[in-house]
């Protein structure tokens, strides 16, 4: 079991519409955890076009009774036979309510492995009040998504000094870069921001659109360069899970 998660500097790179991508192109049963602090949740008003109404998310889950482990279970929904889904608050005035269910979130989530089931973290964007710090910084892989634009690189760059460190940072950070090559190359984003480029995906707006807001798919949309990408990403991020894992355990043993 792994537990990845996207997060942006800023603007809007796409963290939510790559969250769903990925989901619905991962190989193994994968749990969708809408992590954002922002509110009104995305996937449900987006992919799901409103036809889903929030019955239970984040919020419940911080207030449960049962303890985080027992009440995860009853918050689960379904979107596929491979996908589920946890959902996230209400409105961003929910977000502080989350401060005390992150680190047991975290736990609960390193005990699906038993399931044979990955975990897909959406934190949105960072530093905002109610940010899954836990979750970005105990990760099998934290991706900073970006594009590959110099505003977009400009502000993702003081979030990689920072989260690259050993002793206050993520366990395992990378970079999945948008458009790359409009007009930086992944080498040269790699290069500034100090982290590897792990995937990178096409800009492709109607493509995108499937999984950000419901849309119809296009024609050859399974074949395109969209999903395509997607399945790069997904091959890419468990490889370098794969790489941690066994770098860990190199360490271990001496």
């Amino acid at each position: 079991m792994a537990v990845i998660c996207l997060a942006s500097a800023s603007g809007s790179p796409g963290v939510t519409t790559t969250s769903v991508g990925l989901a619905f192109c991962w190989p193994r049963p994968v749990l969708l955890v809408e992590a954002d602090p922002t509110g009104g949740s995305g996937i449900l008003a987006g992919f799901l076009k409103g036809t889903t109404p929030y019955d239970a998310g984040l919020l419940e889950l911080a207030l449960s009774p049962l303890g985080v482990a027992d009440a995860l279970r009853d918050i689960v929904r379904p979107l596929s036979p491979n996908v589920s889904l946890v959902a996230g608050t209400r409105t961003h005035a929910q977000a502080p309510a989350l401060r005390d269910v992150w680190e047991p979130l975290t736990a609960a989530l390193a005990e699906l492995d038993a399931n044979g089931q990955d975990v897909i973290v959406d934190a949105g964007r960072l530093g905002l009040t109610g940010s899954p710090q836990p979750l970005l910084e105990s990760a099998d892989l934290t991706l900073l998504m970006t594009r590959a634009t110099l505003p977009s690189i400009s502000a993702a760059r003081s979030w990689a000094d920072a989260v690259r460190q050993p002793a206050s940072g993520w366990r395992h950070p990378g970079l999945l870069l948008v458009a790359e090559g409009r007009p930086y190359r992944d080498s040269e984003v790699a290069k500034v921001l100090g982290m590897p480029v792990v995937a990178d995906l096409p800009d492709d707006p109607e493509s995108a659109a499937v999984y950000h807001r419901g849309a119809a798919p296009p024609r050859h949309f399974e074949s395109g360069p969209y999903v395509r990408g997607l399945q790069a990403a997904t091959q890419s991020i468990q490889a370098q899970v794969a790489r941690s894992r066994f770098a860990l355990g190199e360490e271990a043993t001496r």
